[in-house]
């Protein structure tokens, strides 16, 4: 796997003093427009996962371009976690904290039967404010969390260290330390 993450490593850019000065932005865009780049990610991300998943949940929006493509290969459906207010009907939601203020993230009421295997998915892993959020969501709907997969995560933030905590399986492809 170690090629593999090197040559989808080479497709993030970086982006310095965005959204604010002295962040250095993990843009995974650039690695969205590489098919083999994209397909690559895919294949690393659905090699870690072990057991059956009946439903990928996505967050909103970097987190659907992987979530979708995931919950192909892993023969599982698709869910959206998407920040309150986007979602037609009736849904539930949860309020966190980021790296740079606060957000609530909400889901269809009935997106999740109870006992549903869900694999958490987003592009990028920070302070795990939004993955904590999903993840209460999934178990208020009854769903049990087997995992939660991105393609980076900036360990010096400690999202990682907050959902293995929660006792939450954390895979990540990339790290970037000290951003």
């Amino acid at each position: 796997m170690a090629g593999a993450t090197d040559a989808i490593r080479a497709l993030v850019r970086t982006i310095p003093d965005f959204p604010r000065p002295g962040i250095q932005f993990r843009d995974i865009s650039t690695l969205f427009l590489d098919r083999d780049g994209l397909a690559a990610t895919v294949d690393a991300l659905a090699a870690t996962v072990t057991g059956p998943v009946d439903l990928v949940a996505a967050i909103e929006a970097r987190g659907f371009a992987i979530g979708g493509a995931l919950s192909v290969r892993l023969n599982a459906g698709l869910l959206l976690v998407r920040k309150d207010g986007k979602l037609p009907g009736a849904t539930i939601a949860e309020d966190y904290a980021l790296e740079y203020g606060r957000d609530r993230l909400a889901m269809h009421v009935d997106a999740c039967a109870p006992g549903a295997r869900v694999l958490i998915v987003d592009d990028l892993l920070a302070t795990g404010g939004t993955a904590l959020a999903a993840v209460r969501l999934v178990q208020r709907a009854g769903g049990k969390v087997v995992g939660a997969r991105f393609v980076i995560d900036l360990p010096g933030l400690g999202g990682g260290r907050a959902l293995d905590e929660a006792g939450i399986d954390v895979v990540s492809l990339l790290a970037y330390e000290g951003d």
